[in-house]
């Protein structure tokens, strides 16, 4: 893509961005994310159960591939899930009323990507679209669900793998090494698979996969690069302690979800640039 295009692209997003709706929808995002942060727990600890991860390992493998201000908020969810007792077993009810509350993030989500798209955010009326939501949830949380058990499960698999190559084949195998070598892009890939499905998921007026690639890959990067980043500010410049006290670790989670909320919305405005400027060589 030449300079020209890429200089359009730019113009096209800052446009874009003045709209009144789309500077104020990380925010919403921020503030969903927040009203959904311990359902979605909820659901996911409920789910794990069924293949022995507990909540301590949980725990755990957030800390190994998590943002420290993510783990804080899985960690935290999942203690309200232990106190309160939630790790047992399910009525429907409370499985129907658990889903209900852990789709108001997508629900907003539809509404983004549904202005974005057409200039509206609601389509097909609230019932229908927040049922959609629901739906898409059920299939973040089974994508997410897939992820941990190849995460738990796969050490094993790929040890029996090592034991096959150096018995069998007597070529070494070293899991270590290799682990080293994919963990990041492998991290990297899941972004890009997750926010690729909402993108191309949640709007009602479902545009093409490959229109929603460009802008999963610049959130995908930008989301992993900013929490990298507001990592390093918040422990070695910021002292939210001296200024909010007892709400510090809620502010500074507050504040990153916001920052996920923007990136997320500015890879939506990348798609619509991408697609307004493709004419241009």
């Amino acid at each position: 893509m030449n300079r020209r295009r890429w200089l359009a692209l730019a113009v096209r997003m800052i446009r874009l961005h003045r709209d009144p709706y789309f500077q104020g929808a990380g925010t919403q995002l921020a503030f969903y994310l927040v009203m959904s942060i311990v359902p979605l727990t909820v659901l996911l600890v409920q789910m794990c159960a069924l293949f022995a991860i507990t909540p301590e390992l949980i725990g755990q493998l957030a800390e190994d591939y998590l943002s420290p201000q993510a783990v804080t908020a899985v960690k935290s969810a999942i203690r309200h899930v232990q106190v309160s007792g939630s790790s047992g077993a399910f009525s429907i009810a409370t499985v129907v009323f658990t889903l209900w509350g852990a789709s108001k993030v997508q629900y907003c989500i539809v509404g983004i990507c549904n202005y974005a798209r057409s200039g509206r955010v609601r389509i097909k009326g609230f019932v229908l679209e927040r049922m959609w939501a629901v739906l898409n949830v059920v299939l973040l949380l089974g994508m997410i669900l897939a992820s941990l058990v190849a995460l738990v499960y796969g050490k094993v698999i790929l040890d029996m793998f090592g034991l096959f190559m150096d018995r069998i084949l007597h070529l070494p195998f070293e899991f270590n090494d290799i682990w080293y070598l994919i963990r990041w892009p492998i991290a990297i890939a899941v972004y890009v698979i997750v926010i690729s499905y909402i993108y191309f998921a949640s709007p009602v007026d479902k545009p093409r996969f490959r229109q929603v690639l460009p802008g999963s890959v610049v959130a995908a990067v930008a989301m992993m690069v900013a929490s990298f980043g507001y990592s390093v500010y918040v422990t070695t410049f910021a002292n939210f302690d001296a200024v909010y006290g007892s709400l510090a670790s809620f502010v500074a989670l507050l504040f990153w979800f916001y920052l996920l909320g923007t990136i997320f919305v500015g890879g939506i405005l990348f798609n619509m640039a991408w697609e307004d400027t493709k004419h241009i060589r």
